[in-house]
């Protein structure tokens, strides 16, 4: 056994005795001083340290060369052991930061301030448990995998946070993944495909290096305490006092307690939520077996409404908070209140009522499908069922009749869209078959102006026509409202390139979101174009027999909204004819084009059963 005594060195690295100091011998070391214990003893050590790293080096030139040059490198033997030693403690600092940040990291952007960072993480003190309690062998490999898992509750936890920065609901694990297809869609849409491809990178990039870091960081913290584990162990006992003694008290900081359970309410939220969803299948196949008008015959159906055109169309992000929000409510009322008032004197009447949206935030076609179907249908599953049964929508019941000729006119669709022959709709004008030439608006392709404008070249104002039904989707109030469209002469909308010198002038996307209420007032104002362009186009068009239902499909993101769990948009009908609307005057429904705060409130799916009852057949 080789003993370190003063005036010998330890074996090398390869298990030969080191050379004595000067014989120049290939591969040779030459000696330290002797060296006494405490201080000096670091310092052997380090000189060790580098010798062995030299050993395994093996370059030419000899390890007593690399040795004297890493020292060198490293300076005097003191300095050399403070830097081991502060890598040391930097390291494993670093590696408890790391893991503090990702138990303590909210899954909600509203709590991502510092008090959120300022808890006593149960899962902390659990996990330094577990890593004291592992067997030597099995250390390494599971601080690894508990690591691992850590960085994946903390990926899911980034994803909620993206969710509630725009739908206001965390993410869904079992049917939420076709929405990122979505969100990289939207992308490619508003950034082009390099703004794309950089963002999926960089998303890749997240998913890969945040388990891998947080995996690191246990393993380190793992070293760390079986290294000290009498003192780690006392460290552990002290702190779950520390969180028993917080929870008895009930101490709190920033509005929540200081004892933090946050990763594990996530999980067990989380796994609530996997059951439910799992069941949602059997749920929906049992709701959408019941179909009240699957079998009226097409002759009763819509006798009210024979001989008019129908025309629904949904405003983008037209929600409650738009009406009822201090900072909008007195520019869009006015709104509502002049075109109200216009209509008015053009002969026009009006009817407005609140509808609750499965959705906030987006998924447009979720509501849009809610709407026409009377299914609640609140995620991608329940849509791809949808479309894939025989459902009658409300659309659809129009071309049941035959009576109608039927439209849609989407210019949000730029790819093929076959669930449209679902919704019951002979023609679809999408946005490559508008006839615009203009720029787009952010993620909006057409202005709702032109919109309405080609539907009226193309199909409205045909002369010789029968009745029309149409389904119309306005989009220039659609996120991320920059820049904005505004109104021109309806006789110079050409071709759309008018709008070159409007986008010119409109507000990029970096200086909208530089702050919340420069965000909110161009979304109002995206609102106020898209209403003015409808009434608009009712008084410059409409006739006799038109009939318009408008509503929005969802309220706009928490920025907007303040993160209101409100989930109402307005919904009006307007017509001409004094017959249409006292087909619902039962409806309770408030007179104008602007509902009434206590106006009543109904679940989205329960639009369409109401409209078919109300113009079908009257009894008695």
């Amino acid at each position: 056994m080789s003993h370190h005594t003063p005036g010998h060195l330890p074996e090398s690295a390869d298990g030969t005795d080191g050379a004595p100091a000067g014989t120049g011998a290939p591969g040779s070391v030459e000696a330290e001083p002797a060296v006494a214990p405490g201080r000096s003893g670091r310092r052997a050590r380090v000189v060790r340290i580098v010798r062995s790293f030299a050993a395994r080096a093996g370059l030419p030139g000899g390890r007593g060369r690399i040795a004297r040059g890493l020292a060198a490198l490293a300076g005097p033997p003191g300095r050399r052991a403070r830097i081991a030693r502060g890598v040391a403690v930097g390291s494993a600092g670093l590696a408890v930061a790391v893991l503090l940040a990702a138990l303590l990291l909210p899954n909600q952007p509203d709590r991502l301030t510092p008090a959120a960072f300022e808890h006593l993480p149960a899962e902390g003190i659990l996990l330094a448990a577990v890593l004291l309690v592992l067997p030597p062998r099995a250390r390494r490999a599971g601080a690894a995998a508990l690591g691992v898992l850590v960085g994946l509750v903390t990926l899911l936890k980034c994803l909620d946070i993206g969710f509630y920065s725009v739908l206001y609901r965390p993410f869904d694990l079992v049917l939420d993944w076709g929405l990122l297809g979505n969100a990289a869609d939207y992308l490619r849409e508003t950034s082009g495909r390099t703004g794309e491809l950089v963002a999926i990178a960089g998303v890749l990039l997240l998913a890969v290096a945040v388990p891998v870091l947080t995996a690191g960081a246990t393993v380190r913290l793992g070293t760390v305490l079986a290294r000290h584990r009498a003192r780690s162990v006392r460290v552990v006992l002290v702190l779950g006092t520390a969180w028993i003694t917080c929870v008895v008290l009930g101490l709190q900081r920033g509005g929540a307690p200081v004892a933090s359970t946050l990763d594990a309410d996530l999980l067990g939220d989380r796994a609530k939520q996997v059951r439910v969803s799992f069941a949602d299948a059997r749920l929906f196949r049992r709701q959408a077996a019941h179909d009240a008008f699957a079998h009226t015959p097409p002759d009763q159906l819509l006798t009210g409404l024979r001989g008019k055109d129908v025309l629904f169309t949904f405003v983008e992000s037209y929600g409650r908070s738009a009406i009822e929000d201090p900072a909008m409510a007195p520019r869009i009322g006015a709104v509502l209140k002049d075109s109200g008032e216009a209509l008015a004197a053009a002969g026009f009447r009006a009817r407005s009522g609140w509808l609750r949206s499965p959705v906030t935030g987006g998924g447009s076609w979720l509501a849009h499908s809610t709407f026409l179907s009377g299914l609640w249908i609140s995620n991608q599953q329940r849509f791809r069922s949808l479309t894939s049964s025989d459902r009658t929508t409300l659309t659809g019941a129009f071309r049941r009749t035959g009576a109608w000729r039927t439209v849609g006119v989407v210019p949000g669709v730029l790819v093929a869209w076959p669930e449209g022959r679902f919704f019951g709709l002979d023609h679809l004008y999408d946005g490559h078959h508008l006839d615009y030439r203009g720029p787009d608006f952010g993620w909006s392709q057409v202005p709702d102006q032109f919109t309405l404008q080609t539907f009226q070249r193309r199909e409205f104002g045909m002369r010789g026509r029968g009745p029309l039904m149409a389904e119309i989707i306005l989009t220039s109030s659609h996120y991320p409202w920059a820049p904005v469209p505004r109104m021109v002469d309806w006789a110079k909308l050409g071709d759309g390139s008018v709008f070159q010198e409007i986008r010119r002038e409109g507000k990029s996307q970096e200086e909208v979101w530089s702050n919340p209420e420069s965000v909110r007032t161009e979304y109002r104002t995206s609102i106020e174009y898209s209403l003015n362009s409808l009434v608009g186009f009712l008084r410059r068009y409409g006739n006799d027999n038109t009939v318009l239902v408008f509503l929005g499909d969802h309220q706009p993101v928490p920025t907007v909204t303040g993160n209101s769990p409100r989930k109402d948009v307005p919904v009006t009908v307007v017509a001409r004819d004094p017959k249409v609307l006292d087909r619902i005057s039962g409806w309770g429904w408030t007179e104008g084009l602007k509902p009434a705060a206590n106006a009543p409130i109904w679940p989205m799916d329960g639009f369409r059963d109401r409209f078919l009852k109300a113009f079908g057949p009257q009894r008695g």
